[in-house]
């Protein structure tokens, strides 16, 4: 029983047949999913976006973690209910199809992808700061051409930002991925360099350093700065939550602890983010850099560089000009060596992170693919590495090109208009649902829903209209060469078009790896 829209339902009753037929081991428990959760979350956002949340809001950009975190919350309520109630891996892709028929399940799963692959792109820039800067404070000074995409003066190609998403892509075709263990030990290297600068910063914090709070206001002079702007930026910082929701099927009770882990890793992340965030204010300031004219630079930009250069130049760089925004604030208030362990920190953990974010993607691509709606040749698995190493290889490429020649924060405001259409059609996805399917059983059931889902969905409107401009408009282009390719192949070729609900046991949501990054036990 669904809310026919397009005519073609993926039965929710054969998804949940799926999930009972499937021989993954349930292992997963509540602290388990939680690391999980903190882990997907945990990595550019706050090591990297500091500085470009501090450039559109300055110290206001204290609310803008609060507005994304807000906004983080009802959906992730809404999450909760669908993943608990659907415990199966492919998010909202797979609910979308249950409950809005195939074409949206198309289009939130070609959303999802421009989410994952630009977010891996995201992750590799960001990755490259700290390293480049690792180098910088041992004495080796790599060429500026190589180092920082042609938006910037003298940058040509980010190199390390290349050589990572490729050596991940690499990693995941042959098989190799992380355990849960070792998700483990990442997440508590990232929690303790956290940790470390919050106890090193607060009690350096001077008052006057808050002051003007809110330089650009709530909305800043034009769209994408203010405290709003800020926070539709800053939502990449939280980007990751649902990482939880994909392994609903490998979680012991997952009525209970998947919500659990989804609101448990939410809110230890939102409370490190505030701390860390009136850390790096309060002791070295973070009010935007301006023009002559006084209006202010928009970060990534070319004139924005271009001034940041000139600050360089003249022995004065302000955080909101640093590619190492944590490290930075370490190294400025006389804590060099303990700089450079968030550096390292940084270092270590984030290639996990571009490797959860390509197997997301390459993930999402195999499920479309082996529902007819892509080639099947893409989801061609190899016989020796038994990996999906065409579309992995695929995915990897667009993600070196892209982190080699964009800005971090324009990556990542194009990464947040997928998820946060993603999103939206979840909350949809909740209200529709308990109108037409009221009596199916619900182990969590979203609080105040006609509350909490209305929130989420006016929310993520909220931060998609405070976007730039430009990432504005990515989503609906590659919308638009989402629709031509379904109607030209994934609409005459899906199996639920041509009557065959097929219930897969043996590879029923995930290529059959030897284990996925973030469910072996």
């Amino acid at each position: 029983m669904a809310f026919n829209l397009f005519g073609r339902i993926k039965p929710l009753d054969a998804i949940l047949a799926t999930a009972e037929k499937k021989a993954l081991t349930r292992s997963l428990g509540p602290v388990q999913l939680t690391l999980l959760g903190v882990g997907a979350v945990i990595g550019t956002g706050i090591f990297v976006l500091t500085s470009e949340a501090a450039q559109k809001a300055g110290p206001g950009m204290m609310w803008s973690f609060v507005i994304a975190g807000l906004v983080c919350a009802v959906a992730a309520l809404c999450y909760s209910e669908l993943a608990s109630m659907v415990p199966v891996s492919g998010s909202a892709y797979t609910y979308t199809y249950a409950v809005m028929g195939e074409l949206l399940a198309w289009m939130v799963g070609w959303a999802l992808i421009l989410e994952y692959a630009v977010a891996a792109s995201a992750v590799s820039v960001g990755w490259s700061g700290y390293f480049v800067g690792l180098l910088a404070n041992a004495g080796i000074h790599l060429p500026t051409a190589l180092t920082i995409g042609g938006y910037a003066p003298g940058g040509l190609i980010n190199l390390p930002a290349l050589i990572i998403a490729l050596l991940v892509t690499f990693l995941l075709m042959i098989g190799t991925s992380e355990s849960a263990k070792v998700n483990a030990v990442l997440v508590a290297i990232k929690v303790a360099a956290l940790t470390m600068f919050i106890v090193l910063t607060l009690p350096m914090m001077q008052g006057q350093n808050f002051d003007p709070f809110m330089p650009n206001g709530w909305f800043g002079e034009s769209r994408g700065f203010g405290a709003v702007g800020a926070a539709a930026s800053i939502f990449f910082a939280y980007v990751g939550f649902d990482a939880v929701s994909t392994a609903a099927e490998e979680t012991k009770n997952p009525q209970r602890n998947v919500p659990i882990g989804l609101l448990g890793s939410l809110a230890i992340c939102t409370v490190f983010y505030l701390l860390v965030a009136a850390g790096a204010i309060g002791t070295v300031g973070a009010q935007p850099i301006v023009d002559a004219a006084g209006h202010v630079l928009a970060p990534g930009s070319t004139a924005f560089a271009a001034q940041c250069q000139a600050l360089l130049t003249a022995g004065h760089e302000p955080l909101v000009c640093s590619h190492e925004a944590l490290a930075f604030v370490l190294r400025n208030i006389g804590y060099p060596a303990f700089g450079n362990m968030i550096g390292i920190a940084a270092f270590l953990a984030l290639p996990s992170v571009i490797l959860i974010m390509l197997f997301g993607q390459t993930r999402i691509f195999f499920v479309m693919a082996r529902d007819g709606l892509l080639p099947e040749k893409l989801a061609t698995i190899h016989p020796k590495w038994k990996t999906p190493h065409i579309v992995t290889a695929i995915t990897g490429v667009a993600v070196s090109v892209f982190a080699a020649f964009l800005p971090v924060g324009q990556l990542a405001d194009i990464s947040n208009s997928g998820t946060l259409f993603a999103f939206l059609m979840v909350a949809v996805a909740v209200l529709i649902l308990r109108r037409t399917d009221p009596g199916r059983h619900r182990p969590f059931r979203t609080p105040l829903v006609w509350i909490v889902a209305p929130l989420a969905i006016v929310g993520c409107l909220g931060l998609f209209y405070n976007l730039p401009f430009e990432a504005k408009m990515v989503l609906p282009i590659w919308g638009g060469i989402g629709l031509l390719l379904y109607f030209a192949y994934g609409y005459r070729k899906s199996h639920v078009g041509r009557g065959h609900i097929e219930v897969h046991e043996s590879d029923a949501d995930a290529p059959p790896q030897p284990v996925p990054p973030i469910s072996d036990s």
